[in-house]
């Protein structure tokens, strides 16, 4: 049985700019491959999600404060909503809690492997970071 989540417009945004900020953290870790390319395989990975989460992610609407002007500044604003997002989830339906964490995790997967060579130090720590913050609801 699948419990239908109840999110509010800011629930959903919340959803929205933890995913997406997620790979926007990638490509602000200065990766030494395309930006571009970072970021549309990454945004595609999130847009083919599935269940619940994958409506609210899928769905087209600006995501606000992913134009930051540091990776600290994107920091702070991504890595707060991914333990919301993750939080908000796991209160409503833990199978969407674990669904998003592994599109999140998939998507930041699919966006490294565009890279020559694979992550450096940087990105690698970025992605610690995000695992971090997704596990510590």
């Amino acid at each position: 049985m699948t419990v239908e989540l109840t999110l509010t417009d800011q629930d959903k945004a919340t959803l929205r700019t933890a995913a997406y900020g997620a790979v926007s953290l990638l490509v602000a870790a200065g990766a030494t491959g395309s930006p571009h390319r970072i970021a549309t395989r990454g945004s595609i990975a999130l847009f083919s999600a599935t269940g619940q989460v994958g409506h609210v992610l899928a769905a087209k609407s600006k995501i606000e404060g992913l134009d930051g002007r540091s990776a600290a500044e994107l920091a702070d604003r991504v890595l707060p909503a991914l333990t919301a997002a993750m939080a908000l989830l796991k209160e409503q339906d833990p199978a969407e809690a674990d669904n998003f964490r592994a599109t999140v995790l998939v998507a930041v997967e699919e966006a490294v492997r565009s890279l020559k060579g694979g992550p450096g130090p940087a990105m690698n720590e970025m992605i610690r970071k995000i695992t971090v913050a997704l596990d510590a609801a």
